[in-house]
């Protein structure tokens, strides 16, 4: 965090201790001289330019103090050393300066925040006055209590304790899943049911998650039941470029008059197919009133391009045949891996991506998209059996294919039309906001706290991750768990988070240590609430 520090090249070279640190240096000075070979500047110089400026111009630096009467600083426990160093200097002999933070809530020295900052004031400014403000107006008692247990495992420079007139409150839920699946099902399950028959918003309902991809199975079992929600500071699932480009190939699979899809994945991979020859087989698609794929087949459309490019168009369509073949002799799945073999949609991301890390999440996620897909036609075909009757694979494929679409269509119109949505994000974007009903998915160890931090050291930021993540519930939190999850194709078994064990056992109720509840039984609870939850229109 040299730069974030004020630190230049030339003052890090002096500290630099071994030859992987000196190697950062030439690289910090070289990307130095390229900001200023194009006159730019980036984020951090926003703040080291002043200090400089400021540190080595007397004549700017009174100029300034004397404009400054008094200075504000929120989230003050957020602030890094440059930051501070430019406090220290704006404020001057005057001293008229006034901060608020919160030591317990500094979740951010990943990218170079110093909570100690805090701590250096009462050094720096000797008539300071520290005023606690310790009544809470967000919380019930036992959420603050809890609050507080957790965090009280942690060193601090200010001691306090947060409490409020809310009333003792509800106990905090913690439950353990079979899995992420039964996880996932269980908060919207929940969701629903809390819903049903109260006069709270889908608004009212917040599933924080300690990283992004925590949400895919989530957002699936939403969409499925129709739950509008918001991925707050992320991508959501249906919206990712991965997941639209293999959406628009199975739909052109199910569907080859879709125009939108084929002409999303024509060049995707790149197949020489420009924009003049699309024009062209537009042009005659409309004269013929035709999709563009039925088009391709015409014996008039050999008078429009050239040969060559013709031959393009009707290798991708007699592809396409192919694979609707495979599935229609019954091998969805199988035909499905194939065309993204046929295709190296993985090497299309390689080459599209900023780096292979970034490439291999995106293939994950289709990955992840087929999984589903394949389980869902698993659940048809079984349901089909059971009412005596059956489908050929190519229908239960397009019926698994319509519904995902009809997700997502309805996830757009939601988007538009409303603000009524469960909102799912990080707990590190969580921070300031508050909701009536607070879900932490994933109270595990490797995830809160993450292995890395663990294998860091740095587990007290992890704790004052999850104190933020549970003071952001006004009145009801649960915490979730599952006993197994998947990781990279493999199912491991997973531990409730040390945090857990923090957490004051009166204010807990524990349900799901003993039993095992899995995916199918909270399918079944998920049923009986929407089934209550009709019954209130007839």
């Amino acid at each position: 965090h040299w730069k974030g520090h004020a630190t230049s090249p030339e003052q890090a070279a002096k500290t630099a201790s071994n030859p992987q640190e000196q190697r950062i240096v030439e690289l910090y000075a070289r990307y130095q001289r390229a900001l200023a070979s194009y006159n730019a500047v980036d984020f951090d110089d926003l703040i080291a330019l002043p200090v400089q400026i400021l540190g080595g111009h007397a004549q700017a630096l009174a100029r300034w103090q004397q404009r400054i009467r008094y200075l504000l600083v929120d989230e003050y426990q957020d602030t890094n050393v440059g930051q501070y160093q430019l406090v220290q200097l704006l404020v001057g002999q005057r001293g008229g300066l006034c901060v608020v933070g919160d030591d317990d809530q500094s979740i951010y020295t990943w990218r170079g925040a110093n909570p100690e900052n805090l701590q250096q004031l009462s050094r720096d400014f000797a008539g300071l006055k520290v005023i606690k403000l310790e009544q809470n107006y967000r919380s019930t008692n036992r959420i603050l209590r809890s609050a507080n247990h957790l965090i009280a495992n942690n060193a601090h420079l200010f001691e306090k304790k947060l409490w409020s007139d809310k009333g003792l409150g509800e106990p905090i839920t913690a439950i353990q899943l079979a899995n992420e699946e039964a996880e996932a099902e269980f908060v919207a399950n929940e969701i629903i049911g809390s819903k049903m028959g109260s006069t709270q918003q889908f608004s009212d309902f917040a599933v924080l998650v300690r990283s992004n991809h925590q949400s895919k199975l989530l957002e699936l079992k939403l969409q499925a039941k129709q739950v509008p929600y918001h991925v707050t500071g992320g991508t959501a699932f249906f919206a990712r470029n991965e997941i639209k480009d293999v959406m628009a190939y199975l739909r052109v699979l199910v569907n080859p008059d879709d125009d939108t899809a084929f002409l999303r994945i024509v060049n995707v991979p790149r197949r020489k197919i420009g924009v003049s020859t699309l024009e062209a087989l537009g042009n005659y698609a409309k004269q013929r009133e035709c999709s563009l794929f039925s088009a391709i087949d015409e014996v008039g459309l050999e008078h429009s391009m050239p040969a060559a490019n013709l031959q393009r168009l009707r290798k991708l369509a007699q592809w396409f045949r192919g694979i609707q073949r495979q599935i229609d002799n019954g091998s969805a799945m199988p035909a499905l891996r194939e065309l993204l073999d046929d295709i190296d949609y993985a090497g299309w991301l390689q080459q599209n991506s900023s780096s292979t890390a970034v490439a291999e999440r995106r293939m994950e996620n289709v990955h992840f998209l087929f999984a589903s897909i394949s389980q869902e036609i698993t659940r048809q075909k079984s349901q089909a059996e059971q009412t005596a009757g059956s489908s050929g694979e190519s229908a239960v494929l397009e019926a698994v294919i319509a519904k995902l679409l009809l997700r997502d269509l309805l996830d757009q119109q939601a988007e538009e039309e409303a603000d009524n949505k469960v909102q799912v994000m990080t707990l590190h974007a969580s921070k300031g906001l508050e909701f009536p009903t607070v879900f932490i998915m994933g109270f595990e160890e490797d995830i809160l706290p993450h292995r890395n931090s663990v294998d860091a050291d740095t587990v007290e930021e992890e704790r004052r991750l999850a104190y933020v993540g549970m003071t952001r519930a006004r009145r009801k939190l649960l915490l979730t768990m599952a006993k197994q999850r998947k990781q990279f194709g493999e199912m491991l078994n997973c531990k409730p988070s040390r945090f857990l064990d923090e957490l004051p056992g009166d204010d807990l109720q524990r349900s799901g240590f003993g039993e095992k509840l899995s995916a199918e039984q909270n399918a079944e609870r998920g049923r009986q609430a929407l089934d209550s939850l009709k019954a209130l229109f007839d």
